[in-house]
């Protein structure tokens, strides 16, 4: 073993934990593929092309964040925020810009305040998230969720990235409510599949999933390759282009075209630009706080659930389901939305794509290091990189979610004190399309059913606490109106 290869393997425990330095490196490339999309929406959901526009993301004052600089800065922080999470946790699962936490931000926050108030707001969250985690709270109520629960988290968020998967690929759509129909969503449009990107993804998720029956190595990222090259070729033929809102049978977020350049010179200019205490001045503190309490507890929960499924999916927990040396994973979580605030790309947390990456073989934060650098290269690689359309990519999660629902058979549904949770848990995660929705009612079903069963004297004194946050998380919006 060359004495590089050495160092690495000692450091990231690598033989240790079953894996290969050549596993890591695809592990962490294939979690960037699937998570690059980030780059891409995370720009469109904050930022605007200008103030002029119909669907602009002003803020109180009419201000709005550049598309080309959120992408930038999306880039910079996610590359950072994953190098650093794989040096200090030597977990698998890299971060980049939160979606729960982005769209709050742009339609609730920024609307009520300015951008530098608004990402001021996302710092005091972070601040807040690692004092709990360097307390040991945070650690703490990860260990005190049932066992049971933990693996109903784990196929929950497998049954949402699948569903992400599923939408993004405009498989599954919603059925306007002009059509006069009370279903929600529906197969493709009209009931058909309609549209050659949402071809190419089915033809990803079948070519994914015959590469891992046959357990081929690196079998999604020949997948996501593959299935690129075929895109390309689709679009060659077809030139159906992109989507833009307008266009329901073109490509998601990024079209399979050759790009005329390889590289640009990203602008940074968002770095830094915050007011960290404006926004208690400008609504008052009382609606300033509130805004704050919610924040903190979608990250606290998102993060926790995610590392949660994330940790049981490697095989890295312990027969409790409890993740070795979780504080310092916390702690660097939450410094996430530290940096991603003071960078204005919003809070940065625990990618469930890193699925992607685990179901490829990573299990070390050599991975993360991998994903991390791919990240900033694609800060000036941004025309590169999106040659992937998220059709491509997309498959992925599909097989990674079939992976995850596995987690199930740990559940015992033959009592409904625990069945009834679980379920819930599952669920709603992605019918709410937020993992935070889905703990928060797991968590306050096992507490009254448990309660209600003559079980009380199993609850941890934390379920408790905890189910009473998620009770004022979820009135949060009747409390503020009736405060302010």
């Amino acid at each position: 073993m060359a004495v590089g290869t050495g160092l690495l393997d000692t450091y990231f425990k690598i033989t240790e934990r079953g894996s290969t330095v050549s596993r890591e490196v695809r592990g962490g490339v294939v979690t960037f593929v699937a998570m690059a999309y980030i780059v891409v929406l995370n720009p469109l959901i904050l930022g605007s092309f200008s103030a002029d526009d119909a669907t602009a993301k002003v803020d109180v004052l009419g201000n709005i964040l550049p598309i080309n600089q959120v992408a930038a800065v999306t880039a910079l922080v996610a590359g950072l925020m994953s190098i650093v999470f794989g040096i200090v946790a030597n977990y698998p699962f890299a971060l980049a810009a939160g979606l729960g936490i982005n769209s709050l931000l742009a339609v609730s926050i920024a609307p009520q305040v300015t951008w530098p108030e608004a990402m001021g707001l996302v710092v005091i969250d972070g601040i807040i998230i690692v004092v709990l985690a360097l307390t040991g709270f945070r650690t703490a109520v990860f260990n005190a969720i049932p066992p049971e629960l933990k693996s109903a988290i784990a196929a929950g968020i497998g049954a949402f990235i699948a569903f992400i998967g599923l939408v993004d690929a405009g498989f599954v759509r919603r059925i306007p409510d002009a059509a006069g129909t009370t279903v929600p969503v529906g197969l493709g449009i009209d009931g058909s599949i309609a549209s050659w990107p949402t071809a190419v993804f089915i033809f990803g998720v079948l070519l994914m999933g015959v590469l891992v029956v046959r357990k081929v190595r690196g079998g999604l990222l020949i997948g996501i390759v593959i299935t690129t090259v075929v895109a390309a070729i689709v679009q060659a033929i077809t030139d159906v282009g992109p989507s833009m809102g307008t266009n329901p049978k073109g490509w998601n977020l990024s079209t399979p075209e050759v790009p005329g350049q390889i590289a640009g010179v990203p602008d940074l200019s968002l770095v830094g630009d915050v007011d960290l205490f404006g926004a208690f001045t400008r609504i008052g503190v009382i609606a300033a706080t509130l805004l704050v309490f919610t924040l903190v507890l979608a990250n606290f929960f998102d993060a926790m659930g995610t590392m949660t499924g994330l940790g049981k999916e490697a095989g890295l927990v312990d027969k409790d389901g409890n993740l070795p040396n979780v504080g310092r994973a916390l702690v660097v979580e939450g410094t996430g939305a530290i940096v991603g605030g003071a960078a204005s790309s919003s809070s940065n947390t625990v990618f469930v794509e890193s699925a992607s990456g685990i179901a490829d073989g990573a299990r070390t934060g050599l991975a993360n290091v991998v994903t991390g650098v791919l990240f900033l290269a694609a800060m000036f690689l941004t025309p590169l990189y999106e040659m992937v359309p998220i059709e491509a990519a997309a498959p992925a999660l599909i097989v990674v979610g079939a992976l995850m629902i596995g987690q199930v058979r740990d559940i015992d549904f033959s009592k409904f004190e625990v069945a009834l949770p679980a379920f819930l848990t599952i669920v709603v995660m992605p019918f709410t399309y937020s993992i935070a929705n889905g703990i928060g009612v797991g968590f306050i079903t096992w507490v009254v059913l448990h309660a209600a069963s003559g079980k009380i004297r199993t609850l941890h004194p934390l379920m408790w606490v905890v189910a009473a946050l998620f009770t004022a998380y979820f009135v949060v919006d009747p409390i503020t109106s009736v405060l302010t």
